[in-house]
């Protein structure tokens, strides 16, 4: 198992180049870049895109005498000026050799500063992280705390009225868009037109750092409640399911009528030899669940509840182009995804000790 997970890290370093290469080689014809964007903040413009919709004066002011012909909005400035925000944000260097050092700053952790909010990248991630962490460990929590347990249940109770409801509610559940169920939560619970129950904004109150120590845990929670329930209720048709389906197929296994005709209870058959092996479709899941919750559907549910966590962060960096933050974020979640994927292996051996990756692999 050691060299098996060697390789897997080893795997890591090549799968992050790939990453990170073609997503430099894709920023490299994405118009409105990080000068571009300088530029339409010196001049007060407003939005830099604006320049590219065509035909108007504003397209017009696209090229310009000594050397801003390749900026928008950059007429009427020196080409002296412009040289100097090509280097300070590094694009007096050919591409090939702002990659090398790019990858060179992130294999020594070193992600730079943004370029529009003086500070640090991992500063930035740092003070955003307490906010998806939320998001998408209690969401992934919750998720398999329920649908594991409902999902047994669904496929011992196959085809009975528990069965049928029960999949007609976690269905009409997926079929709600997360942002909308989210905003009714705010209309019913969060003072819309009905109850004011949970706050409306924020992780916590503004006075957290008066309150005591069980104060501060109920504040938490109070204050996290409809964005998690917001960003869990999709999770809940997919893993149901997937346990139900999977637990169905391991019953109908011969060791299954074996072991019953031992004279084994249900509860030890269901328990002792069919959870393991059911499960290991349900843990192969984890991952994806994790990471698509963690970064993935956190965006809609920040803005609405008003949380400044790594989905806003990430949005707003990529229309800013703020390449320090849109690259250094993404090599900070790729790695984190494939560390997540080699646990998820080594989960499966917790579960069921007989799986040999090396063996597999030979």
């Amino acid at each position: 198992m050691g060299a098996y997970i060697l390789r897997r890290l080893l795997l890591i370093i090549p799968t992050l180049l790939g990453i990170m290469l073609i997503n430099f080689a894709l920023v490299q014809f994405v118009p409105g870049g990080p000068v571009e964007q300088a530029i339409a903040r010196i001049q007060g413009g407003g939005d830099v895109f604006e320049g590219f919709s065509g035909g108007g004066s504003d397209a017009g002011n696209a090229a310009d005498t000594g050397g801003n012909e390749n900026y928008v909005g950059a007429r009427g400035l020196p080409p002296e000026f412009i040289a100097e925000l090509e280097k300070e944000f590094g694009f007096d260097k050919p591409p090939v050799e702002r990659f090398v050092n790019m990858l060179w700053n992130y294999m020594r952790f070193d992600f730079g500063d943004s370029y529009f909010r003086s500070i640090s990248v991992i500063e930035l991630i740092k003070e955003k992280l307490p906010v998806s962490i939320t998001l998408g460990l209690w969401s992934t929590l919750i998720a398999y705390l329920v649908s594991i347990p409902l999902g047994i249940r669904k496929a011992v109770k196959d085809g009975t009225a528990f069965d049928t409801w029960t999949s007609g509610a976690i269905i009409a559940a997926y079929a709600i868009p997360g942002f909308l169920f989210a905003i009714l939560l705010l209309v019913l619970f969060a003072g819309g037109s009905y109850w004011q129950i949970f706050p409306l904004r924020g992780l916590t109150s503004d006075n957290f750092d008066q309150l005591s120590p069980l104060g501060k845990v109920a504040d938490y929670f109070w204050h996290i409640t409809l964005p998690v329930l917001a960003s869990t209720i999709s999770a809940f048709a997919t893993l149901t399911l997937l346990t139900k389906n999977s637990f169905l197929d391991e019953i109908k296994k011969q060791y299954v009528v074996t072991a019953r005709a031992k004279g084994l209870s249900e509860r030890k058959v269901l328990y002792g030899h069919v959870f393991r092996n059911a499960m290991l479709i349900v843990i192969a899941g984890f991952p994806a669940v994790f990471i698509g919750v963690f970064f993935g559907g956190s965006l809609i549910i920040e803005t609405i509840f008003s949380l400044d966590g790594l989905g806003r962060l990430g949005f707003e960096a990529a229309v800013a182009r703020d390449y320090p933050i849109v690259f250094g974020t993404l090599f900070i979640f790729g790695l984190i995804g494939l560390l997540v994927g080699i646990l998820s292996d080594l989960m499966y051996v917790v579960v069921d000790p007989r799986i040999d990756f090396e063996k597999r692999e030979g």
